[in-house]
């Protein structure tokens, strides 16, 4: 297989911006299919944990970097059985702690950090042993995974994201949350167009759809391809 090639199975890729549902939805998709499921905002979080724990300038890409060999990254890509590990730890809860969401924008930014975590996530989607995997985050459909049978910007309104996004808080952290989301989607922004899908890519707005109804859109588009 050609060097950067990443995978000969039936791959969807799913882009979206915070609070969109991507992962759950991903995730729900991905077990009605018999597919493996990557959350590779996992790995940004988990990267972000490991650089905090080492002590690292997190705006500098060659400090975050110079800990790669001991980012010993594992992830649960059943959708059944999802874990998170960092040198046999398991983070799962950690990387969702505030700390660390503040942390993933300051790597999440960094090109050098970006180029690597992409070979990572072909890495586990070319030695998955389901049938096809469910990858989700952002730039998945252009650059993780751009010759992906499915490609689909999956969003909807921001005020049905921040509600969405509120509805799993408390009322305190509810606004915080909003917060977050909105401050996250304008750092990533940045970096990345989530919000306008690229040629071929299908669109698919969630605003007027519960989560079943979601789940099953992305279904048949997979169903639709295969």
């Amino acid at each position: 297989m050609p060097d950067g090639a990443y995978v000969a199975k039936f791959v969807i890729a799913v882009d979206g911006p915070a609070g969109s549902g991507k992962s759950s939805v991903s995730r729900a998709a991905a077990r009605a299919l018999g597919f493996a499921y990557q959350d590779t905002g996992a790995a940004y979080r988990a990267l972000a944990w490991h650089a905090l724990q080492d002590h690292d300038d997190l705006d500098d890409p060659a400090a975050v970097l110079s800990s790669w060999d001991t980012f010993h990254y594992e992830i649960g890509t059943d959708p059944d059985d999802y874990f998170v590990r960092v040198a046999g730890v398991d983070v799962t809860e950690a990387i969702r702690t505030p700390e660390v969401t503040a942390a993933v924008a300051h790597i999440a930014k960094l090109p050098e950090v970006r180029a690597r975590l992409v070979q990572l996530f072909r890495t586990i989607m070319r030695n998955t042993d389901a049938p096809g995997i469910v990858t989700e985050g952002r730039d998945i459909t252009t650059v993780v995974a751009p010759d992906a049978e499915v490609r689909i910007l999956l969003t909807a309104d921001e005020s049905v994201r921040m509600a969405r996004r509120s509805a799993e808080h408390t009322p305190d952290s509810a606004r915080e949350s909003a917060e977050a989301l909105a401050r996250r989607d304008r750092a990533d922004s940045k970096v990345v167009d989530f919000m306008n899908a690229a040629e071929g890519v299908t669109t698919l707005d969630s605003t007027h759809l519960d989560f079943d109804q979601t789940v099953q859109a992305v279904v048949d588009l997979a169903r639709a391809a295969n």
